[in-house]
């Protein structure tokens, strides 16, 4: 009921950040961020115990690290790259996490693998082709965060196919689009300014948050 009635809470407080981000009302956003993903990070630990509760928390709590870093960009590049650590080790913590979890059923549709792989290895490849020229001195700091995040994707991916539903398919969602908000902050920042940016990665990275802790939550609920 507590981590039902969180969930719930994040949902509204994130609809009203993102409207505000939005809006650009000066200030506002700023000092709401870093209270996203504290939500959720009380929704977790509220909820009853499963194997991997610490793992998510930990990776949540490297999101939060990251979510507070960034907003500290405009002083200097040091703090885009630092940033840049508490995701990559975020989404390490993921694959960790998404290896853990129990399989129910057998993926008997090899054919369905294989062609998913194919089209995250891409992804991965078409990101890479587009922005390398772009990057500069951050060449092998944004190949080995795209290799992470691709990797992050493949494991949601691969354990969608095995786990049980709907969570599953929460999961996998969450990487999808978690992976689409770090493929537009990547181009907008390398590439090409997209108009409403800060609002669309946001947007993105919120849903995919909270994807993944439904899925989690729903993977490890006791029957």
């Amino acid at each position: 009921m507590k981590t039902s009635l969180l969930l719930k809470t994040y949902i509204g407080f994130t609809l009203l950040y993102l409207i505000i981000l939005f809006l650009n009302l000066e200030g506002f956003d700023w000092y709401m961020k870093p209270l996203l993903l504290p939500l959720l990070l009380v929704a977790v630990t509220v909820a009853e115990n499963f194997p991997t509760k610490k793992i998510i928390l930990t990776a949540l709590t490297f999101s939060w690290i990251g979510d507070i870093i960034l907003l500290f960009t405009d002083k200097g590049e040091l703090y885009f790259i630092f940033g840049l650590v508490a995701f990559l080790l975020s989404h390490v913590i993921y694959i960790v996490l998404f290896s853990k979890q129990q399989n129910t059923r057998i993926n008997e549709k090899k054919e369905i693998f294989w062609l998913g792989s194919l089209a995250i290895l891409a992804y991965f490849f078409i990101m890479i082709d587009t922005l390398f020229p772009k990057l500069g001195a951050l060449k092998i700091p944004v190949l080995v965060y795209a290799v992470v995040i691709t990797t992050m994707l493949f494991f949601a991916f691969k354990g969608s196919l095995k786990w049980a539903t709907p969570a599953n398919n929460y999961i996998l969602m969450g990487a999808i689009v978690f992976v689409s908000s770090d493929s537009i902050l990547a181009f907008n920042k390398f590439y090409a300014p997209i108009t409403h940016a800060s609002f669309f990665i946001m947007a993105t990275y919120c849903m995919a948050q909270y994807l993944i802790v439904l899925g989690i939550l729903k993977l490890n609920t006791k029957k």
